[in-house]
C-alpha cells in the first residue's frame, strides 16, 4: 500500500501541550504516512500567561498555515482534532471541503461540563467573571491514577483566552451543517470535562452522509484519552480508520 502521498494534522486542545497527542505520531508515521503537529499561539511555553490576548481565531490561523503547508506535500490530508483541536479540524472541514479526505475528532468540545460554557445555565456570566477573575485554575482528570503526573495541559488559564474558547464553542457549532466530509467521532462516556452528549450533536449535526460517519466509544477513559487507561485503544481506533479510508 502506498501511503507515501497521504499527510494527517494533529490539532492539541486548548490549554494542552503536545504530550497530550504525541502518542499518535509514532503508528502514523510507521504507516508512511506524514504528520504534522503544530502548536497553536500561547501553548508551548513555561507559563499560560503566553496565552493573555491571544483569539481563537489565532489559533484558527495557526491550525490552518500548518493545513495549506502539509496540503502542499502530500495528495490527501486527513487531520486529527482532540477537545478544541476537534473545534478547529471541523471548521477546517468546513472551509476545505474538496481538500479533506477525513476528519476525527476525539472529544470534541462543543458541549462542556463547565455551567459557565455556551449552552450551558451560567454562561451569561462569562462577561461579568471576565472583569473580576483574571486566571481560572484548571485540572487534569485521568481514570488510571498512574498518569496523574502526565504534563499535558497548563496548570490555569487566562479568563479572556477561556472566554474565546467558548466563542469558538458557539461559532464551531454554527458551521456543523457545513461539514460533508467523513468524520470519526471518539468520545468517553464517563468523562468530566467534555459532555458525552457532544458527540451526539456533532454526529447529528453534520451533513456528512450517515455511510460516512462513525462515532465509537471509550468506557472507562477521562477527557486526556491519548494519555489514560485506554491510550493504546483509542490510538488504534484511529490509526485502524486512517488505514482504512487510505485503503478505500
Amino acid at each position: 500500500m502506498q501511503t507515501a502521498s497521504v499527510g494527517v494534522l494533529i490539532i492539541h486542545g486548548f490549554t494542552a501541550t503536545l504530550e497530550s497527542v504525541m502518542g499518535l505520531v509514532d503508528p502514523l508515521r510507521e504507516m508512511g504516512v506524514r504528520v504534522s503537529v503544530p502548536v497553536l499561539r500561547g501553548h508551548g511555553a513555561d507559563s499560560p500567561e503566553m496565552l493573555r490576548g491571544v483569539t481563537w481565531q489565532d489559533w484558527m490561523k495557526d491550525a490552518e498555515t500548518a493545513f495549506l503547508e502539509l496540503s502542499q506535500s502530500v495528495d490527501r490530508v486527513f487531520v486529527v482534532g482532540h477537545s478544541m483541536g476537534g473545534l478547529i479540524a471541523l471548521n477546517l472541514a468546513a472551509k476545505y471541503r474538496e481538500r479533506i479526505d477525513g476528519v476525527v475528532v476525539a472529544a470534541p468540545a462543543i458541549r462542556l461540563v463547565s455551567m459557565l460554557a455556551p449552552d450551558r445555565p451560567l454562561h451569561f456570566l462569562t462577561p461579568i467573571l471576565q472583569s473580576v477573575v483574571r486566571n481560572w485554575d484548571l485540572k487534569v482528570a485521568f481514570s488510571d491514577p498512574d498518569e496523574d503526573g502526565a504534563r499535558v495541559h497548563y496548570s490555569w488559564a487566562p479568563t479572556d483566552a477561556i472566554r474565546s474558547f467558548f466563542d469558538l464553542i458557539s461559532f464551531t457549532h454554527s458551521r456543523l451543517h457545513d461539514i460533508s466530509c467523513p468524520v470519526l467521532i471518539l468520545h468517553n462516556r464517563a468523562e468530566k470535562t467534555v459532555l458525552p452528549e457532544s458527540a451526539s450533536i456533532v454526529y447529528d449535526n453534520i451533513a456528512t452522509p450517515e455511510e460516512d460517519k462513525e462515532l465509537v466509544w471509550l468506557e472507562r477513559s477521562e477527557h486526556q484519552m491519548f494519555c489514560d487507561c485506554e491510550k493504546e485503544r483509542a490510538i488504534a481506533i484511529i490509526v485502524d480508520y486512517i488505514r482504512r479510508k487510505i485503503a478505500a
